[in-house]
């Protein structure tokens, strides 16, 4: 007869595996719930779950890994606050677990129930549209998260974001101040709060007196949509200016200008959001939007290793100011 395992107990509980392992381990200091420790246990004693002793001894001391969720890796922004965060945990002994959720909240919780079953300490996670639900089924199991560049509404949790609607804000008093007869904001179509907060900074502060147009793309055809909206939108004959919201939309932007061979800041004036290295390979320096990446990664590397010890849980979101790197591009 096979022998009853946590990952038995956690099923039929309804709850994690590291939950599981908390409250059968007793550990001190844990924020579960009465009544989830109760069911836990009526469950263990139902199946007649008995503990391997040698893995026992293995996991009374916490795992010392943390899952960090993203939603894509290959993007220079979050590569390399990737790295700002491994480095922080590794100063506090942590080992870092990393996935990319590739914007879809399916492969979101697939990685959540993943880096539960790995036993993580916690998780740092960038959330995407509609992944509420598996967010909310950790704060349930009491589980310490913390969120970074993003934030969801609806959710109170610790998280780390910058000043979204005050730079857009500064971005469109910037543009206006040098007198563009027309403006036009390279944004998503979303519901991402922190894009939406970026949008919304720029709309609150646009002039009346500039022909003002948006170019709202997908997360996922970027190049094909802002390739599409620059050829419907961008006029060469009036004093123009583009505000990119975001690294990718700022490198498909620049793309078109180099393959219809439009200079910049001759022709047209350039914005993008974000540090990368492709903006390097273009002709001109790209003024950009600089994030506090070592900054943030501290920050949130703090606020998750405070859960794990003190079980604190009072969503603090603690917000870092962007600021613009002026460069060539804006004439």
């Amino acid at each position: 007869m096979k022998r009853a395992s946590i990952k038995d107990i956690a099923r039929i509980a309804g709850v994690s595996v590291a939950t599981v392992s908390y409250v059968l381990n007793k550990k001190e200091g844990s924020r579960i719930s009465d009544t989830t420790r109760k069911k836990i246990f009526e469950v263990a004693e139902t199946i007649n779950y008995t503990p391997n002793k040698i893995a026992k001894s293995l996991k009374m001391s916490k795992s010392k890994l943390l899952g960090l969720i993203l939603a894509d890796i290959s993007n220079d922004f979050y590569s390399s606050i990737a790295r700002c965060i491994e480095d922080e945990a590794m100063k506090l002994g942590y080992t870092l677990l990393i996935g990319s959720s590739d914007e879809t909240p399916e492969k979101f919780k697939k990685l959540t129930e993943l880096f539960s079953e790995q036993q993580v300490d916690g998780m740092i996670v960038a959330p995407v549209v509609n992944s509420d639900d598996a967010i909310n089924k950790l704060i349930k199991e009491e589980y310490p998260i913390v969120t970074i560049d993003r934030y969801l509404k609806n959710v109170n949790i610790p998280g780390v974001v910058i000043n979204n609607t005050e730079i857009s804000e500064y971005i469109c008093s910037y543009l206006t101040e040098k007198k563009f007869e027309e403006i036009i904001y390279v944004g998503y179509d979303t519901k991402l709060p922190h894009l939406l907060d970026r949008q919304e900074g720029f709309d609150k502060r646009i002039s009346s007196a500039v022909n003002y147009k948006k170019v709202l793309t997908g997360l996922h055809n970027i190049a094909e949509e802002v390739y599409e909206g620059l050829e419907n939108n961008l006029d060469l004959s009036k004093k123009t200016a583009l505000y990119f919201s975001s690294n990718k939309l700022g490198i498909a932007g620049l793309r078109y200008l180099l393959k219809h061979r439009i200079k910049v800041p001759e022709d047209v004036s350039v914005i993008a959001f974000d540090e990368t290295e492709a903006y390097r390979l273009f002709p001109t320096e790209i003024s950009f939007v600089q994030q506090p990446l070592m900054d943030m990664a501290k920050e949130a590397v703090r606020l998750i290793d405070s859960q794990i010890n003190n079980y604190i849980n009072d969503g603090e979101k603690v917000i870092f100011p962007a600021q613009l790197m002026a460069k060539d591009s804006v004439r």
